[in-house]
Protein backbone atom coordinates (compact mmCIF):
# COMPACT_ATOMS: atom_id res chain seq x y z
CA UNK A 1 0.00 0.00 0.00
CA UNK A 2 1.56 3.37 1.02
CA UNK A 3 5.15 3.47 2.28
CA UNK A 4 5.87 4.81 5.84
CA UNK A 5 6.00 8.74 5.99
CA UNK A 6 8.43 10.57 6.37
CA UNK A 7 9.93 11.73 9.80
CA UNK A 8 11.10 15.30 7.94
CA UNK A 9 7.70 15.67 6.13
CA UNK A 10 5.67 14.52 9.78
CA UNK A 11 7.68 17.42 11.64
CA UNK A 12 7.15 19.81 9.37
CA UNK A 13 3.56 19.43 9.27
CA UNK A 14 3.07 19.26 13.09
CA UNK A 15 5.24 22.62 12.43
CA UNK A 16 2.88 24.54 10.32
CA UNK A 17 0.48 22.49 12.71
CA UNK A 18 1.04 23.99 16.02
CA UNK A 19 1.53 27.40 13.85
CA UNK A 20 -1.62 27.80 13.02
CA UNK A 21 -3.48 26.58 16.07
CA UNK A 22 -1.34 29.52 17.43
CA UNK A 23 -2.78 32.25 15.12
CA UNK A 24 -6.16 32.14 15.93
CA UNK A 25 -7.55 34.99 17.86
CA UNK A 26 -10.06 34.94 20.67
CA UNK A 27 -13.39 37.05 20.65
CA UNK A 28 -12.03 39.37 23.12
CA UNK A 29 -9.21 40.16 21.02
CA UNK A 30 -10.89 40.79 17.74
CA UNK A 31 -10.98 44.10 16.54
CA UNK A 32 -14.71 44.47 16.21
CA UNK A 33 -15.22 43.02 19.75
CA UNK A 34 -13.67 46.44 21.46
CA UNK A 35 -15.78 48.74 19.16
CA UNK A 36 -18.91 46.54 20.56
CA UNK A 37 -18.11 47.08 23.76
CA UNK A 38 -17.95 51.05 23.38
CA UNK A 39 -20.96 51.17 21.34
CA UNK A 40 -22.86 48.98 24.90
CA UNK A 41 -21.39 51.97 26.94
CA UNK A 42 -22.53 54.97 25.42
CA UNK A 43 -26.06 53.11 25.49
CA UNK A 44 -25.84 52.85 29.49
CA UNK A 45 -24.60 56.26 29.25
CA UNK A 46 -27.67 57.20 27.73
CA UNK A 47 -30.31 55.06 29.33
CA UNK A 48 -28.31 55.84 32.96
CA UNK A 49 -29.34 59.44 32.33
CA UNK A 50 -32.78 58.88 31.08
CA UNK A 51 -33.37 56.83 34.47
CA UNK A 52 -31.90 58.93 36.81
CA UNK A 53 -33.75 61.78 35.85
CA UNK A 54 -37.11 60.28 35.38
CA UNK A 55 -36.35 59.03 39.08
CA UNK A 56 -34.91 62.63 40.28
CA UNK A 57 -38.53 63.85 38.80
CA UNK A 58 -40.68 61.13 40.27
CA UNK A 59 -39.55 61.76 43.19
CA UNK A 60 -39.75 65.75 43.42
CA UNK A 61 -43.61 64.98 41.70
CA UNK A 62 -44.09 62.83 44.57
CA UNK A 63 -42.99 65.13 47.47
CA UNK A 64 -44.80 68.27 45.65
CA UNK A 65 -47.40 66.89 44.63
CA UNK A 66 -46.85 68.28 41.10
CA UNK A 67 -47.75 64.88 39.10
CA UNK A 68 -46.28 64.96 35.88
CA UNK A 69 -44.83 68.38 35.74
CA UNK A 70 -40.96 67.62 37.22
CA UNK A 71 -40.89 64.39 36.22
CA UNK A 72 -40.63 65.23 32.06
CA UNK A 73 -38.79 68.02 33.10
CA UNK A 74 -35.46 65.79 34.86
CA UNK A 75 -36.47 63.23 32.63
CA UNK A 76 -35.49 65.39 29.53
CA UNK A 77 -32.62 66.93 31.21
CA UNK A 78 -31.69 63.47 32.20
CA UNK A 79 -31.53 63.13 28.72
CA UNK A 80 -29.47 65.93 27.42
CA UNK A 81 -26.62 65.15 30.45
CA UNK A 82 -26.73 61.51 29.64
CA UNK A 83 -26.76 63.03 25.10
CA UNK A 84 -23.71 65.32 26.53
CA UNK A 85 -21.71 62.11 28.37
CA UNK A 86 -22.04 59.85 25.07
CA UNK A 87 -20.16 63.09 23.02
CA UNK A 88 -17.69 63.36 25.59
CA UNK A 89 -16.79 59.71 25.60
CA UNK A 90 -17.01 59.59 21.63
CA UNK A 91 -14.31 62.62 21.54
CA UNK A 92 -12.19 60.49 23.63
CA UNK A 93 -12.13 57.34 21.80
CA UNK A 94 -12.11 59.73 18.90
CA UNK A 95 -8.35 61.05 20.79
CA UNK A 96 -7.26 57.48 21.35
CA UNK A 97 -7.60 56.67 18.02
CA UNK A 98 -5.73 59.55 16.51
CA UNK A 99 -2.95 59.19 19.36
CA UNK A 100 -2.70 55.59 18.29
CA UNK A 101 -2.86 56.58 14.52
CA UNK A 102 -0.04 59.27 15.51
CA UNK A 103 2.22 56.35 16.20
Amino acid sequence: MASDPDPAELRALEDRIAKAKGATTRPAEQPGYSQAQHAWRMVIELVSGLLIGFAIGFGLDRLFGTNPVLMMIFTLLGFAAGVRVMIRTAQELQAAANKGNDT
